[in-house]
């Protein structure tokens, strides 16, 4: 006489829609150990058929050697079920992550190109591509970009999109920034809506999503994108500049302020360096700042000069004694004022004459190793102006001169006297410069 099954493998649970079948699967949940092998075989061999009741079950005894064989199982079933993979892929794993790589690599249909749908089933791919962002590998970015931007199918894309949205930390960040600003002004709303979301979850959310600002979103989209940046107000900025005799601000300065204010929906200040120290800073900090803010302090000076070394740290700790303040780095060190000032340079530049940037002179290694980078980044020769009268009248003779072809940019922000004495041989100051005066703006309006 033929022995009796064991009471807890795959033949003796009953058939789905039987009373007894709920209570079965409870007590096998509680198992204190189940081993998923006979489970698998049964599987593979068609003599068990996935329900999502065993399924719910199952999956939270499989190891990820498990899971990822029951995945392999699944793809090949003719009409796999697409809530699969989520129930099962509970683990990050390198052979998991491995695994749907090798799925979703070749990419989709695009250009006449990469795998075909008839291979890589839409239900196939919608399932994984979430999934795939889940392990939180660095090398799915680029394929999920790719699924997110291929001219398909929205729910394949959207499906990319949430795999995105799922390793949102991990990847590249300004490759994340650039492809989900793409998406923010893609025609479908089901797309860009969700690509605004993810930005305004980035850390200096404010960067990534004021830019979108002078884009030609969908007016949902538009509407979406001023609720996050409404949840995510400007600080109040001071912006320390170095002035003229007596403190006084140049108009163009001033204008900048101005601008930025209205732009940003916060207080601007100036703060010049040639000024005593500004009084009642209490009052001051009390007119910027409403309670619980910080104060944003940006230096809007070009060179690592005494100024930068000594002055500055000096303003931080003074402000520092009335309001939470955070400061950046001096503008002449940030990477895109550099990029634009060697665009403007580009514009100057005549054959065969390396273009010059007249700056204050500096002193110590700091100074010049910066002005070296200076060089290599902008392709101009830096040389150092003294601003005394007879310098100054010294080099306005040689810049006249006809045998001397370079043309030179004056490395002032605003109006002094070298701009003052030199207009005619160097042109006008940075700021009256349409392409850095808008380049300032955009990254000032984009801060904190």
């Amino acid at each position: 006489m033929r022995s009796a099954l064991p009471q807890w493998e795959p033949a003796q649970l009953p058939a789905c829609g039987s009373p007894d079948r709920w209570g079965w699967l409870q007590q096998l949940r509680n198992l204190p150990e189940l081993d998923p092998e006979p489970w698998l075989l049964a599987l593979e061999n068609g003599s068990l058929s996935i329900a999502p009741d065993l399924l719910a079950v199952l999956a939270e005894r499989l190891d990820p050697p498990a899971q990822l064989r029951l995945l392999r199982w699944w793809r090949q079933q003719p009409d796999p079920d697409p809530g699969l993979p989520s129930q099962v892929l509970r683990h990050r794993d390198g052979a998991s992550a491995a695994w749907l790589q090798e799925q979703l690599a070749p990419g989709p249909v695009a250009l006449g190109f990469a795998l075909p749908l008839s291979a890589l089933p839409q239900v196939v791919a919608a399932a994984l591509l979430p999934l795939l962002g889940h392990q939180r590998q660095v090398a799915a970015w680029p394929v999920l970009l790719c699924w997110m931007r291929a001219p398909i199918a929205t729910p394949l894309r959207r499906a990319a999109l949430e795999g995105v949205a799922r390793g949102l930390s991990v990847w590249p960040r300004s490759q994340l920034v650039a492809g989900l600003s793409a998406l923010a002004g893609d025609l479908d709303p089901q797309l860009a809506a969700p690509a605004v979301d993810l930005l305004a979850r980035l850390p200096g959310a404010r960067r990534a999503l004021v830019p979108l600002r002078r884009c030609g979103l969908d007016p949902r989209v538009a509407e979406r994108l001023g609720r996050r940046l409404a949840a995510t107000p400007a600080q109040p900025l001071l912006l320390v500049v170095h002035g003229r005799a007596g403190g006084q601000l140049p108009a163009e300065l001033v204008a900048l302020a101005a601008e930025l204010e209205c732009r940003r929906g916060a207080p601007v200040r100036l703060q010049a360096l040639s000024a005593a120290a500004p009084a009642a800073v209490p009052a001051v900090a009390s007119e910027l700042l409403q309670p619980g803010q910080v104060l944003g302090l940006v230096p809007l000076l070009l060179l690592p000069g005494g100024h930068v070394r000594h002055d500055l740290p000096a303003i931080v700790r003074h402000w520092s004694a009335f309001a939470r303040v955070q400061h950046w780095p001096f503008l002449g060190a940030w990477p895109r004022w550099q990029a634009a000032l060697a665009r403007e340079l580009a514009g100057l530049a005549m054959q065969d004459a390396r273009p010059l940037l007249l700056h204050h002179p500096l002193e110590g290694p700091l100074a010049a190793r910066y002005l070296t980078t200076l060089e290599r980044r902008t392709g101009a020769h830096c040389v150092a102006t003294p601003y005394s009268a007879e310098h100054l009248a010294e080099l306005k003779l040689t810049l006249a001169a006809p045998a001397l072809a370079a043309p030179a940019l004056p490395l002032a922000l605003a109006a002094n006297r070298l701009t003052d004495q030199l207009a005619e041989q160097v042109g006008p100051p940075l700021l009256q410069r349409p392409g850095l005066r808008q380049l300032l703006l955009a990254e000032l309006e984009a801060l904190p």
